[in-house]
């Protein structure tokens, strides 16, 4: 799909102002927008509040942590997982609330060199592999995205509601160096939308909160997840304790 077929018209906050399952099958079709590159979203997880999602980070409360998910709609949340990787979420609902959508997979339509160059490179610019990434799997997973985008820590918070002065422009790129986009693209027809379980997580594994465009090559595999063994030492010293 090339970006001549994307509207670049920018979603409003009232767009996120939404519980996270309303708000994440609409997401897809949807282009995010971070510097020189742009990712149409075909797949994503929504993530409920304070009490009401086991699987949430907010589930507890609010913490230093997750305190952007409590802030104001349309803004990034950016965490830091498995000691190596940066996951993006999209905050929903008015603020105080608590909730996001996780972003998972999508197809890069705008910037395809730079994404590629930060998906072949370790952060000191060392190539990791000789190998030519395909485009389909530039994004294609929850780190894979953050990564194609250039999305890091400090990018948390990070307002993705565009001002009036972008949606003048009308270029998928054209938002200012440091800022982020969420724009129209071109939403997933509704018979094309699928749902099912989130994947690798423990609690409430079975909530239907992962939606995808069928079809669509960018959408990563399912994955049950799969409890971690404990090794040799935590055993014979009673067990390790839960993270």
């Amino acid at each position: 799909m090339g970006s001549g077929d994307l509207s670049s018209a920018a979603l409003p906050r009232g767009f996120f102002d939404r519980p996270s399952h309303e708000v994440a099958p609409e997401l897809l079709g949807r282009v995010l927008v971070h510097g020189p590159v742009a990712v149409r979203l075909t797949e994503v997880e929504a993530y409920g509040g304070p009490g009401e999602d086991p699987a949430a980070h907010t589930y507890r409360g609010k913490t230093p942590r997750n305190a952007v998910m409590f802030g104001p709609p349309g803004h990034l949340y950016v965490y830091f997982t498995y000691g190596m990787h940066f996951c993006a979420n999209l905050v929903c609902l008015p603020e105080g609330f608590g909730s996001a959508v996780l972003l998972r997979g999508g197809e890069v339509v705008a910037g395809i060199d730079e994404a590629r160059a930060r998906r072949t490179s370790t952060g000191n610019g060392v190539a990791t592999s000789g190998r030519v990434i395909p485009d389909r799997d530039l994004a294609r997973g929850p780190a894979r995205l953050a990564v194609a985008l250039g999305l890091l820590r400090e990018h948390n918070g990070l307002d993705a509601i565009a001002d009036a002065s972008f949606a003048a422009d009308r270029r998928l790129t054209g938002v200012p160096h440091g800022a982020a986009a969420m724009l129209e693209g071109r939403p997933a027809e509704a018979g094309s939308i699928r749902s099912g379980p989130r994947t690798g997580i423990s609690t409430a594994k079975d909530t239907p909160w992962r939606f995808w465009i069928d079809g669509d090559p960018t959408v990563s595999p399912y994955r049950a997840h799969v409890p971690r063994r404990r090794n040799a030492a935590a055993t014979s010293v009673g067990g390790a304790s839960r993270s």
